[in-house]
């Protein structure tokens, strides 16, 4: 904080295991790796490489190690992982992460068709070398899963070994969790946190509109994720009550009410 703002709330510290904002760097250069950094390292817990861009990043190596200079963990977008396993080379995909010296890995199943036991078997594997983030949910619009099968998965998933659960919404937030115009599923979500400690999962929220919905359910330490580079410090304002989106989630009635008078 640049100075001091009374009636603002607590943020956990990092490294944070809830209140997280997670990145999705889509092909930034390394150059907008560093400014990113500049402007917004202190608010960023985690960066996702996306789908499957790091097998044609220009100058991973040097990428990742900024990230990783930064006390940033880095992992790969799980579609990385699905392209590997519809090829049959889980093998070769463990090499990757050895390659890069990856701490996190992401599973999922956003993409191809995983039988849910097979996906638990590929998650304890990769616990034994890295921290996993599993992905549930469909990538595909009109796929509707069960309130119940979401619960389910999340529940086996974090069973089997998993950090984090990540609420699938793509890149765009109108699937899975939301409806197709981007209003959240509110039924579905309500029935997964009922069941699922909420700072157990990763909301994805590209949108502003869902990152305030999440903000105003669970509060400034909910965990999002999708978070384009160039809106961090947007969210973090967000998350403490400094936009009109979320102004006056923070500030009792009595000081509403003296400024009205």
């Amino acid at each position: 904080m640049n100075f001091e703002l009374s009636q603002v709330p607590s943020r956990s510290s990092k490294p944070r295991d809830n209140g997280l904002t997670m990145v999705m760097d889509k092909g930034i250069s390394v150059r907008e790796t560093e400014d990113f950094i500049s402007a917004s390292g202190p608010y960023v817990d985690l960066v996702k490489l996306g789908f499957g861009s790091s097998m044609i990043t220009p100058n991973l190596d040097k990428k990742i190690a900024i990230y990783k200079e930064a006390g940033i963990p880095v992992y790969f977008g799980g579609t990385l992982l699905e392209a590997f396993l519809i090829r049959n080379e889980f093998k070769n995909y463990l090499k990757v992460l050895t390659k890069y010296k990856m701490e996190y890995a992401e599973i999922s199943d956003g993409s191809i068709i995983l039988p849910h036991d097979k996906k638990c078997e590929y998650i304890k594997q990769l616990a034994k070398q890295v921290t996993v983030i599993s992905e549930v949910g469909s990538k595909e619009e009109g796929i509707i899963i069960r309130p119940n099968v979401w619960i389910q998965m999340m529940e086996r998933e974090l069973e089997a070994g998993v950090w984090k659960v990540i609420a699938e919404a793509r890149e765009s937030g109108t699937v899975g969790i939301y409806r197709p115009n981007g209003k959240a599923h509110v039924v579905l979500i309500n029935k997964i946190t009922a069941r699922v400690p909420h700072d157990k999962i990763i909301w994805e929220a590209p949108q502003k509109s869902q990152q305030v919905y999440f903000i105003k359910q669970f509060g400034a330490n909910v965990n999002l994720g999708n978070i384009a580079p160039t809106e961090v410090v947007a969210v973090e304002s967000l998350r403490l009550g400094l936009r009109s989106d979320t102004f006056f989630q923070y500030l009792d009635k009595k000081s509403i009410n003296t400024f009205k008078d």
